[in-house]
């Protein structure tokens, strides 16, 4: 592990654990304090939305009404941003003349944008107008957000509230989470990014000479997007040869903005955070990874003061912290090493390769490994997306972290609120564990935990690696998902894990290889995305509601600390635990044999 590495991560956290506890509180008091000074400039603009919308914004919800409009609201979402791109041809500031997106695609990106996945199965600058990323990509980057940190409010009163009916209202969270913090931030951060290059303007494409014609080689593809197999099954390349290049324009650092601070991760570029359009250099890249990270640490703090005790929120934070730093070493650790893979290089007396630099593929070299495997574990500990490198060129252990912090739940640090409420729901399961071992009945924050809350917690816990095994099974047995696998053998099969593993945890990254542009992937991931959000969020909610009703019990001899350096061994334990060896099973089919057969193959060459 480098210098370089370790100084970029100490100033990272530095920076982030600085800022999240002044965030944290302003967030409080922006979504929960009528008469917060901060938030006056809007209140105006606030009154008029809730009389354009008729909410009464004085009366709270119960889960299942906190509910019913979460999934109306968002299913509203789906339409208008489905409809948005299948009349995208008609629609102005579409200056390379788009057409219209054809309907699985529309639909798989419909439903990626409005579940926070923003999984992209398209290129952006070649499929999408000015109008549709705007409009229909970056609002929902926006809405999205707010829904997962109301939700995270929603949870949060549950704990905080006694013998109380209801849980908030979805309308005002939503409504105050975009327009007091959202939106501000975001504003912030895109002016911030304008400032290191990344554009923002509505001009048409610009065709420019190359100093060098290239030559390459790529994939053929047929007419569907599969690639074109010869007589022995492998993929046909075909040779090409450039002398220009078309230099995509458009609205970048608006949507870039927002992106990163609502755990996103949708790029305007196909090559999304790499792009120098979207991420021009060291201080943007860094810009970016704090932009990710904020809300998610934020809210922990938010947790803490509202439930009346800030070392709960700390408890939290720091069980989500040690696992990120963990992660972040073996990543880092893993691409600093070269590629077993590469046989006939030279081993040192430890056996390890010794390639100069490093694993270098597939890395912008303005960030060289160490920025490029931060960022990685960065997006996809926190549901984000957004990539700065080729997570398909990472050593098979460098892709085998982002895949597993996707698995363990997106609950290190996690999505804008899924993050917190995800750990919430694993803190409820600690306590519970830890009530068996001492044959009492299990506490959190004074609430009981009975066989009702368990019951949500089990379905909140177990929705996704439900849908991600069962969807890498489909999509191994079936022709078509085979089919659209570049690389055949164990990162084959790493890439449709991947892929299912990121769209059911509403993560959006992806190992590249994969062809997941056709009606088949289109619609099986769109199917994991929609559950993978909201089957979670329903007992998420249901969970709300049954500790809002519920009185607090007073603290006894026997009652558990939840805010001290124990309780934190044992959260970080049950997120392992549980949520790794779900996977166990899958990971050594896919990334750990092909880490066995590279140090094979380098072991054969020596």
């Amino acid at each position: 592990m480098s210098s370089q590495f370790v100084g970029l991560l100490v100033l990272y956290l530095a920076v982030l654990l600085a800022c999240a506890p002044f965030l944290g509180r302003y967030l409080r008091r922006a979504v929960e304090d009528d008469r917060y000074a901060l938030t006056a400039w809007g209140r105006p603009l606030e009154r008029l939305l809730y009389r354009l919308g008729g909410v009464r914004a004085e009366s709270g919800m119960g889960w299942k009404q906190y509910t019913i409009a979460v999934l109306a609201f968002n299913l509203l979402g789906v339409v208008a941003v489905y409809a948005l791109q299948r009349v995208q041809g008609m629609l102005p500031l579409n200056p390379q003349g788009f057409g219209a997106i054809t309907p699985d695609s529309a639909f798989n990106t419909a439903i990626s944008f409005v579940s926070n996945t923003n999984w992209q199965g398209y290129a952006g600058e070649t499929t999408m107008g000015y109008l549709t990323q705007m409009l229909a990509l970056t609002v929902q980057n926006f809405l999205s957000a707010a829904t997962g940190i109301a939700v995270a409010f929603a949870l949060i009163r549950g704990f905080a509230r006694q013998r109380a009916a209801t849980i908030g209202n979805f309308w005002v969270d939503m409504t105050r989470v975009t327009l007091y913090v959202l939106v501000p931030i975001a504003t912030v951060i895109a002016l911030a990014l304008v400032s290191q290059g990344v554009i923002q303007n509505f001009e048409a494409y610009k065709e420019v000479s190359l100093v060098t014609p290239v030559e390459y080689s790529q994939p053929k593809v047929d007419g569907a997007g599969q690639p074109v197999l010869d007589a022995q099954g492998k993929p046909v390349t075909e040779d090409l040869k450039t002398d220009k290049q078309t230099l995509a324009m458009g609205p970048v650092a608006s949507q870039e903005a927002i992106k990163m601070l609502g755990t996103n991760g949708g790029g305007f570029f196909n090559a999304n955070s790499a792009h120098p359009f979207e991420n021009p250099n060291a201080l943007a890249n860094l810009i970016e990874m704090l932009a990710i990270f904020l809300i998610p640490a934020a809210l922990c703090f938010t947790f803490g003061e509202m439930v009346g005790d800030r070392r709960q929120g700390v408890a939290v934070l720091g069980s989500m912290t040690v696992i990120f730093v963990a992660m972040a070493c073996v990543a880092a650790m893993s691409e600093q090493m070269a590629n077993p893979a590469l046989s006939g290089l030279p081993l040192d007396h430890a056996g390890s390769l010794l390639q100069a630099g490093g694993n270098m593929e597939g890395k912008e070299t303005r960030f060289g490994i160490a920025a490029s495997a931060l960022f990685a574990t960065i997006t996809t500990a926190a549901s984000c997306g957004a990539v700065n490198a080729m997570h398909d060129s990472f050593t098979a252990i460098g892709g085998l972290v982002p895949m597993l912090l996707m698995q363990l739940g997106e609950v290190v640090f996690g999505g804008a609120g899924s993050g917190l409420y995800g750990m919430l729901v694993y803190a409820v399961l600690a306590v519970f564990i830890a009530g068996l071992m001492i044959g009492r009945t299990p506490e959190y924050l004074g609430k009981k935990i009975e066989t009702y809350e368990m019951k949500m917690v089990a379905v909140a816990i177990l929705v996704t690696p439900l849908l991600v095994l069962l969807g890498t099974s489909v999509a191994v047995m079936a022709e078509a998902g085979r089919a659209g696998v570049f690389n055949p053998g164990t990162h084959g099969f790493s890439e449709i894990l991947y892929a299912l593993s990121s769209v059911a945890n509403n993560n959006g990254s992806a190992f590249a290889g994969l062809s997941a542009n056709t009606p088949f992937y289109n619609m099986l991931l769109a199917a994991a995305m929609w559950f993978g959000r909201f089957w979670i969020i329903i007992p998420v909610l249901a969970l709300a509601g049954s500790l809002a009703a519920k009185k607090r019990v007073p603290v006894s001899g026997g009652t558990m600390p939840t805010h001290g350096p124990l309780f934190v061994v044992l959260l970080v334990g049950t997120v392992l635990l549980v949520g790794a060896l779900t996977y166990v099973p899958a990971l050594s089919l896919g990334p750990v044999a092909e880490q066995l057969q590279g140090a094979v193959t380098a072991t054969a060459g020596k």
